[in-house]
């Protein structure tokens, strides 16, 4: 376990198991979906209604050999969550959350930063990737402030399926953004 001490309470860090899967999906949903996620600023209730993944989605990253699903946890309840998938030289980042009531404390940060440890230490990533919706400007500009760059590398927004949920807009698209790891 990997553990890191933002502010007075330490934060631990470990791999998701099965018995996690219902609480990573609340987590998840609670941080971009419906009402309650507006309490923090990661919301994408305004761009897409119903869900933002499922206890399968979950269960798929947890179980797959190319990939992590890391918890992070304080006094043993979990307050934030993260992908990561192997891509060769690269990892992908995704699927990241953090409580509402957590969020803007340095929580993400701490987050987004031992992830991109564990895929240059683990996996000997060289290069971070993450698809962002692009109308999500302001979370754009924080993981560029996090040494993340655009692309302008764009993917379609995958309409019709409403596992990744029920887009409220017609112009929703996604930007490849990439951090050399060193």
């Amino acid at each position: 376990m990997d553990t890191a001490s933002p502010g007075t309470t330490e934060l631990a860090f470990r791999d998701a198991t099965g018995t996690d899967v219902d609480a990573l999906v609340a987590l998840v949903e609670s941080a971009y979906r419906g009402d309650a996620s507006r309490a923090g600023w990661t919301t994408e209730a305004d761009l897409l209604d119903g869900q933002r993944t499922d206890p399968d989605g979950v269960r798929a990253v947890i179980e797959s050999p190319d990939s992590r699903m890391i918890i992070a946890e304080r006094d043993s309840v979990i307050v934030a969550c993260c992908q990561l998938e192997h891509r060769g030289d690269a990892a992908y980042f995704g699927m990241f959350a953090v409580a509402p009531g957590q969020q803007g404390g340095g929580l993400g940060k701490a987050v987004l930063a031992q992830a991109e440890l564990i895929a240059a230490r683990d996996w000997s990533a060289r290069t971070m990737e993450m698809t962002v919706i692009t109308a999500r400007e302001d979370l754009i500009a924080w993981y560029e402030r996090r040494g993340y760059r655009r692309t302008g590398e764009l993917s379609p927004f995958p309409y019709g399926d409403e596992r990744f949920g029920v887009p409220r807009r017609d112009d929703l698209r996604f930007e490849l953004l990439i951090k050399d790891l060193g």
